[in-house]
């Protein structure tokens, strides 16, 4: 069984494979403080992988190739995610005085109330949260599963890459680790406080709202900085990678950020006011306190003081290496422009520090 949520004490190369790259991380750690060791980023071919399901596997293992020979990392041991959508989650209450193994036997026993799989073709795991509040002399658990097939093409992927999955862990989960990091940035270091995390990729905008460093709630959207890319291509007659080049390098006419940057500013700023209103109408919440853009769109510039000014809430672009050391292979520059679309490899490679 391959575990969703366990770690092991080696250092793993955090992998995260987007709809448009493969981004690898390597940390260590010296105290409390981390440093990056290594990072890469390498473009995917067009439809290698669909709204986070990996289409073309030989494609995305010469990427993960490509990412580890370029980081130039001894390590070959990676940790990877599955999408939320992917997984089912499910908090159940148990008994406390029984030990892992007992309380495997019996989520295997009773596996099949929470999960409408067959279990031969799920891959399932489980992690003790605390005391149950519900219940005294019980623990909550929290139960993990995947259809096998989530979890067995990113193995096959990493293989490919050469290297070994030694953790599966779920996008949401990674985000929560790498969030310890943010949280520290942000008034009171974040305790006590809800934060909205809303990370534009290139296809898909996740929500996910943390409360005093929990996940509360996910909600993934079919909208990102395709849409721009695409506008440029049909505006300019540039190819999908022209198009690609000119969004990051600049270089278009002039009437580029009026007729069309700004407008997928505003259209990305009502995204985030969309996805929190459907947070607020399925919650007890009507507010949160801070804003924290993440993905690739979240680099483009001015968007923070713009989503602030229309929701009215303090409004930050995420950055989880501000307190890092960096490795002198390492450009800053680089890293501080990447960094927002890099929660995720980022929260993967915590896992090699994580109990």
């Amino acid at each position: 069984m391959m575990p969703l949520l366990k770690s092991s004490p080696n250092n793993y190369l955090g992998l995260d494979i987007s709809s448009t790259a493969v981004k690898l991380i390597e940390l260590s750690q010296s105290g409390s403080r981390y440093r990056v060791e290594s990072y890469v980023v390498v473009p995917l071919p067009p439809q290698a992988v669909v709204e986070k399901n990996i289409a073309d596997v030989d494609a995305v293992g010469s990427a993960v190739s490509r990412a580890v020979k370029l980081s130039k990392t001894k390590s070959r041991l990676a940790a990877v995610a599955v999408a939320g959508s992917a997984v089912i989650t499910k908090v159940i209450t148990m008994t406390d005085t029984l030990s892992d193994k007992e309380m495997a036997a019996q989520i295997e026993l009773e596996a099949d109330q929470y999960i409408p799989y067959p279990l031969q073709e799920v891959n399932m795991d489980f992690e003790v949260i605390g005391p149950s509040e519900k219940k005294s002399d019980s623990v909550d658990v929290l139960l993990a599963a995947s259809r096998s097939e989530n979890v067995d093409v990113r193995v096959a992927v990493v293989e490919l890459g050469g290297l070994t999955a030694k953790v599966v862990d779920v996008e949401a989960y990674c985000l929560e680790t790498a969030f310890s990091l943010l949280g520290q940035q942000l008034p009171d270091h974040g305790a006590g406080k809800t934060v909205a995390v809303v990370d534009v990729g290139a296809t898909m905008t996740t929500l996910n709202v943390i409360h005093d460093f929990n996940i509360i709630y996910t909600r993934e959207q079919v909208f990102g900085g395709k849409q721009l890319t695409e506008e440029i291509q049909r505006r300019y007659g540039l190819s999908v990678d022209e198009a690609g080049m000119a969004k990051k390098q600049g270089g278009l006419p002039d009437n580029y950020t009026l007729e069309v940057l700004s407008p997928f500013k505003e259209a990305m700023t009502q995204q985030v006011s969309r996805s929190l209103q459907f947070f607020f109408s399925s919650t007890q919440y009507n507010s949160v306190d801070h804003i924290i853009l993440a993905g690739g769109c979240a680099s483009i510039p001015g968007i923070d003081e713009l989503t602030e000014e229309k929701l009215g809430t303090s409004t930050s672009i995420a950055n989880p290496f501000t307190s890092m050391s960096l490795s002198p292979k390492i450009s800053a520059q680089a890293l501080s422009a990447d960094a927002p679309s890099l929660l995720i490899a980022c929260g993967l490679a915590m896992r090699s520090f994580s109990s």
